[in-house]
């Protein structure tokens, strides 16, 4: 085939399309930024940078991705946009080149029970539909192997009009569904203690309910003290059966209490309503500690734990049912369906491998289609989201990460590593914040923000290629190359954890003890059972206290100072100073603006359009009554001290007028973990996830305990920060603890007394104890890979 050029032609004139090669951002000062201007490359792998706080997730997540975000909910009707979260436009000047941008974040899926790998990544969806064609007995649509749908059927009489005439006629319907009727598709049934509920040896009216908020003159409590099916006066133990099951299990009815119309239904019925079909993770800690007392959940006898029906699990291809499919681990799955060779459904079964492939290409083989989606990690439920990225004919999207590293041993990362230049090379914007050096190495193009965190943050320090940042200078390219050394000499335990014949998950017959009084770290491939060895094994209790990965929930009203317990020290002493009650210093009660009811800011609600918030003209933001921050300690009212940063608000409650040993004690930990840039009350919802996560630890030294067990402290926190970390693990064991920390971090594994590694790999390639004992030993044998990677990283 030839060409032929026409004499005298000139070469095609670039197109105007062709110019928007960039993502444009001027004036960024969403949070902590400040006049923030960058050039961002398209079609490149972008990495942002710097320490906890100085505002990464600001320029990324808040102001680039949600303008995309919200640019995209515009295009729809003003009826679709009413059923759309409403998104305010972030405080930018300019924004200029956005593409559609798809957000794959840490946020942890939904704990309902219902909720499942499989669900999430829709390959629950197409087993259904396999078995439906292929399965033996037939028994139905997808419907019938669904646990979300129940079996209903129904007749009756129907009017129509037909022919001018008014006719009856018989009609009846029925759905085959796939839930197991006793478990109601949750895999497990809940038996309540009743002797939690009630001292039987009292009466009603003798205050015999012992559950939390049911007090007597109370409107829960007077619902059965007044109900009438029942004298209040009898002691529990004396009711007839027919006034016990009145009392404990009668349906719903309408009734009149105290002159008002209310629903009466038995108190174990209004308790699994009210309380136990809640996320336990989301309850107050009194509420979830009765829930420990007095609820018992156990595996559904009549399912198994499968949440089908018997119908459901008697269709079998291959002798296979589909409860058994959703129980294999992945990998074994996606082996099993290459086996079935069915040219009717070829479409289905290419879809299905597909998918099945992504999970062990990401590194999450060795979970199963039935595992919980709760129970996920972050770093596991964000790279199951990453799923249905893989194999996306989309080409030109922005793909935005947060920390795809988190969660993943060294030998995974290189494995991400290629998945994210994957979706780059596919024509992608791919935006990640990050802070391990393997992930920031593969950039085309580095921001490092900072200088410092909080206030102190908020500017761009550096933009250019990962050799510039290394010469840079900044915070992030000075410890860019940062290799924790091996200790010479290691601490002696003072004493064993013993663990014997563990079987958690995928554990195999796991023997090992855990030394005390030292720094031990639990480590290993992701999968391997790192958390099934130590959360499943040590005994909960007196002495223990788990720091976990879990998220801190609060809403914008929550700051440092509620979620610690600071506050309550504050306004008793605010209180003490001035002669008056302490609920006049609370922003939540007595001492609240009136116009803002204390939130600082007043919201109006525009429908489909974003809302507004104004600052409350009266109180001028500072949430508190006038009347109220006529009350001083220390010279400062009590909107300035929630003002104040923590290194600020320490020196201010360690001496003088104000001095207040509790505070002082609360705030010493708060700058431990390195908060001390903090303003007391900066909303909680606000704070970068590395903030979170060292807040939430600064709250659980104060815990009376001997034992620590860390589940990977070092979550969003930044090299620089690390060492701070170190620091504070090696002040925790000289101070007579014992610490255990399950971390891939190479930096906390060089730093530890004593290493145990589970694997070799992951699911049922894992579950064995593959090296225990100090650092250097497992350098220098480098039998596992851990050790491998490990004597890498130290440079051994």
């Amino acid at each position: 085939m030839s060409t032929v050029t026409r004499a005298g032609t000139q070469p095609p004139a670039a197109q105007a399309a062709d110019s928007h090669d960039l993502i444009r951002v001027h004036g960024a000062r969403e949070n902590n930024l400040k006049d923030v201007s960058l050039e961002l490359p398209k079609r490149r792998l972008t990495v942002f940078t710097g320490v906890s706080g100085s505002g990464k997730s600001s320029l990324v997540f808040d102001t680039i991705a949600a303008e995309s975000q919200r640019l995209i909910n515009e295009t729809y009707s003003a009826f679709v946009q009413g059923f759309m979260p409403t998104l305010a436009r972030p405080d930018v000047d300019v924004l200029d080149g956005l593409t559609t941008a798809i957000i794959v974040d840490q946020q942890r899926m939904g704990a309902d029970p219902r909720s499942t790998v499989g669900t999430a990544t829709d390959a629950n969806a197409m087993l259904r539909i396999l078995f439906s064609r292929l399965g033996e007995p037939h028994i139905g649509s997808p419907k019938a192997f669904s646990f979300n749908i129940a079996s209903i059927s129904g007749a009756g009489a129907v009017t129509l009009e037909r022919g001018g005439q008014t006719v009856k006629e018989k009609r009846s319907f029925s759905i085959t569904g796939g839930m197991c009727p006793r478990c109601e598709g949750r895999g497990a049934v809940s038996d309540i203690d009743l002797a939690e509920l009630y001292d039987d040896g009292k009466s009603l009216n003798g205050g015999a309910l012992t559950i939390p908020g049911y007090t007597p003159g109370g409107w829960g409590y007077r619902l059965y003290s007044e109900s009438g099916f029942y004298d209040p006066d009898k002691p529990i133990r004396e009711f007839t059966k027919k006034e016990l099951s009145d009392f404990l299990y009668h349906e719903p009815v309408r009734m009149k209490i105290g002159g008002i119309n209310q629903t009466y239904e038995g108190l174990v019925l209004r308790l699994q309503r009210s309380i136990l079909s809640k996320d336990p993770d989301a309850m107050q800690p009194h509420i979830r500690a009765f829930v420990d007392r007095a609820v018992t959940f156990t595996t559904c006898p009549e399912c198994d734990g499968t949440r089908l029906s018997g119908l459901a699990r008697s269709s079998r291809i291959s002798g296979v049912s589909i409860a058994d499919a959703c129980a294999m681990q992945i990998s074994d799955l996606a082996e099993w369906v290459a086996r079935l060779d069915e040219p009717s459904v070829a479409p289905l079964l290419a879809s299905l491998r597909h998918t099945l492939d992504s999970f062990t290409e990401i590194g999450l083989g060795y979970l199963s289609l039935d595992r919980t989606a709760g129970s996920l990690s972050g770093g596991e439920a964000q790279r199951v989201k990453m799923i249905r990225q893989l194999g996306s004919s989309l080409t030109d999207v922005t793909y935005v990460f947060d920390e795809p590293t988190v969660g993943l041993h060294p030998h995974d990362i290189q494995r991400m590593n290629g998945l994210l230049l994957r979706l780059r090379d596919k024509g992608n914007t791919v935006l990640v914040v990050e802070h391990k050096p393997e992930m920031i190495a593969i950039g085309d193009h580095v921001v490092d923000l900072g200088p410092g965190a909080g206030a102190a943050g908020g500017s761009v320090c550096f933009e250019g290629t990962v050799e510039g940042l290394r010469a840079s200078g900044t915070v992030t390219g000075h410890h860019l190359d940062d290799r924790a050394k091996l200790k010479p000499s290691v601490r002696a335990p003072s004493g064993k954890l013993e663990i014997r014949h563990a079987t958690t998950h995928n554990l195999r017959d796991v023997s090992v003890d855990v030394p005390l009084g030292v720094l031990c770290v639990v480590t290993g491939v992701a999968g391997s059972g790192k958390s099934s060895l130590i959360h499943g094994s040590v005994p909960r209790g007196a002495g223990v206290v788990s720091v976990d990965q879990r998220s801190i929930r609060g809403s914008r009203r929550s700051n440092p100072a509620t979620y610690t317990g600071l506050l309550d020290h504050v306004r008793s002493a605010f209180a003490k100073a001035n002669g008056v009650k302490p609920a006049l210093f609370s922003a939540n009660s007595e001492g609240a603006c009136p116009s803002c009811n204390g939130a600082g800011v007043i919201y109006t609600d525009l429908a489909m359009m974003a809302g507004v918030a104004t600052v409350c003209e009266e109180c001028e933001g500072r949430r508190f009554q006038a009347a109220v921050l006529e009350y001083k300690l220390g010279g400062r009212d009590i909107s300035e001290v929630l003002a104040m940063a923590v290194d600020e608000a320490a020196s201010f409650f360690g001496a003088g007028e104000a001095k207040n040993a509790a505070a002082h004690a609360i705030l010493g930990r708060l700058a431990d973990v390195g908060l001390g840039y903090v303003s007391l009350g900066q909303p909680l919802t606000t704070l970068s996830g590395g903030e979170q996560q060292r807040l939430k630890l600064a709250t659980h030294m104060a815990d009376k305990g001997g034992v620590y067990i860390l589940d990977e402290p070092t979550a969003g926190l930044h090299l620089a920060d690390v060492e701070q970390l170190l620091g504070l693990l090696d002040r925790l064991v000289d101070a007579g603890k014992s610490v255990i920390v399950i971390e891939h971090h190479q930096a906390v594994m060089a730093h530890a007394d004593w290493i145990i590694d589970l694997g070799p790999g992951a699911g049922h390639d894992g579950g064995l104890v593959v090296f225990e004992g100090p650092p250097a030993v497992l350098v220098a044998a480098r039998s596992t890979l851990t050790g491998e990677h490990l004597a890498a990283y130290v440079g051994a």
